[in-house]
């Protein structure tokens, strides 16, 4: 592996490009992985929903086959996802491809019963915490600096982008012949655990066997160093609290396109427009800011962006047509993705490894929640009030929350402090070590970066990408 390109090199020069990330073999074996295996997702969930309305003609039924997949996050995610530090991060994944290879090709046996059907959903959903949390754990030991964050961007704005393509093409598949896109789906999953298994290199486990305990012990320490330690704790919180809002439009996009398709706008079309309106503007954000904007820049972005993406909803109070509310949506989305891959990579690269995996359990699990939630809440709300007076309402709380937010982010000198912290852990449970004296870095900033820590030119590959 080709040695790593510092920060403040990156700062000078510019931003990383895509060609120097898909450069590395490893990022382009787990990028493909990602991929088929998001795309044979969705796929696979558009045609189950299909699948079991078709034989029941039940509503709930049909959404529970949809709603199930989220289960194992807010009953276990973390948990699983501490399943992934404990063993090689390419065995993981390997293994879960091909156990949920193995389970969806059960779904797509004929006339299997639809209790069956949802216990094996539930099942295949069971080793997605610990795939995810694997590949997570994964990028900052392949990617490095900034080709970590602009590698992160890709990631997720590709995510997005197979979640509308999924979604479509299921929906199309599922019409002619469910068993078809199931049958799609199981290919995907085998295609992603071969170029795994050809493609990535066999490393041992990031958590080293002598600080085992219990999985319980583990992942209470996965929660306490996220939410002990104090960048990251900031990271968690901005994170969550841009989820509150970003997640309503889409939430609530049915009954509002309901209200106010007018215009000679199609109900259906309305619905789809502002549905797909967030993910369209995240993949912009995400792909725009990683390649046109320096790290520099980026990180000072932070700030405006956490303020920007409610602000841009505030609008709705107007009550303004389906279109202008997808554009609103789309702006939202935008600017979660300018923030949300530079934070990102951030709080990978302060977290020690060995802690990767529990910690993207937990954040990945908080995610779910609030969105649900806020999800929930406003749906509750818009029983009682009009829609536009909600969400406008819900995103000035959300302005004035993100303010407060900001206003507590930790500043450069800080993360890098807890970067070069995290470079000197080798997998300890949290409070293991004595803490050794805190070194003087240049221009009185304590902690030098991670950088600039002695030794660490030797460690980094392998702790912050």
């Amino acid at each position: 592996m080709e040695a790593p390109v510092s920060d403040e090199r990156h700062a000078q020069e510019g931003p990383a490009t895509f060609r120097e990330v898909f450069a590395q073999t490893e990022f382009r074996a787990v990028y493909a992985a990602n991929t088929l295996s998001w795309t044979g997702d969705y796929i696979a969930r558009a045609a189950v929903t299909v699948l079991i309305y078709q034989e029941t003609a039940s509503v709930a039924l049909s959404a529970a086959a949809f709603a199930v997949s989220y289960l194992p996050w807010i009953a276990g995610g973390p948990l699983l996802a501490t399943v992934a530090e404990r063993y090689p991060y390419r065995r993981v994944m390997v293994a879960c491809d091909l156990i949920r290879m193995a389970l969806i090709a059960l779904v797509a046996i004929p006339d299997m019963p639809v209790a069956a059907i949802l216990a094996l959903l539930f099942t295949i959903t069971l080793a997605n915490p610990p795939s995810q949390a694997a590949k997570s754990a994964l990028m900052p030991v392949i990617l490095s600096g900034d080709r970590l964050v602009v590698g992160l961007s890709v990631n997720t704005s590709t995510g997005q982008a197979a979640q509308v393509v999924g979604y479509l093409l299921g929906a199309v598949i599922a019409a002619h012949d469910p068993t078809l896109a199931l049958l799609i789906n199981t290919a995907t999953f085998g295609l992603s655990a071969l170029i795994v298994r050809l493609g990535v290199q066999n490393r041992p486990s990031a958590m080293r066997r002598e600080y085992r305990s219990h999985l319980l012990r583990e992942t209470g320490d996965g929660f306490r160093i996220v939410f002990g330690t104090p960048v990251l704790r900031a990271t968690a919180i901005l994170v969550f609290a841009s989820m509150l809002f970003a997640i309503v439009p889409e939430g609530l996009a049915a009954a509002w396109a309901g209200e106010r398709s007018d215009g000679g706008v199609d109900q259906s079309i309305a619905q789809a427009v502002i549905m797909a309106a967030n993910p369209v503007g995240f993949i912009l954000g995400g792909l725009v800011m990683a390649r046109a904007v320096r790290p520099d820049v980026r990180i000072a972005l932070i700030r405006p962006f956490a303020v920007l993406a409610p602000l841009a909803l505030t609008p709705a109070l107007l009550d303004p047509p389906p279109m202008v509310v997808a554009l609103l949506a789309a702006v939202c989305g935008f600017a979660v993705a300018g923030m949300m891959p530079v934070t990102n990579g951030l709080f990978v690269r302060a977290l020690p490894d060995g802690f990767r995996a529990r910690a993207f359990g937990v954040m990945a699990t908080g995610v779910q929640v609030i969105q649900g939630l806020a999800v929930l809440v406003t749906g509750l709300l818009a029983e009682r009030f009009p829609i536009p007076l909600v969400v406008g309402g819900w995103s000035i709380a959300g302005v004035l929350l993100m303010m407060v937010t900001a206003a507590q982010w930790p500043s450069r000198e800080r993360f890098d402090e807890a970067i070069a912290a995290a470079a000197a852990t080798r997998g300890e449970p949290v409070g293991s070590r004595t803490p050794a004296p805190e070194p003087t870095g240049p221009a009185g900033r304590g902690t030098p970066t991670a950088a600039e820590a002695p030794g660490n030119g030797a460690r980094r590959p392998h702790t912050v990408g």
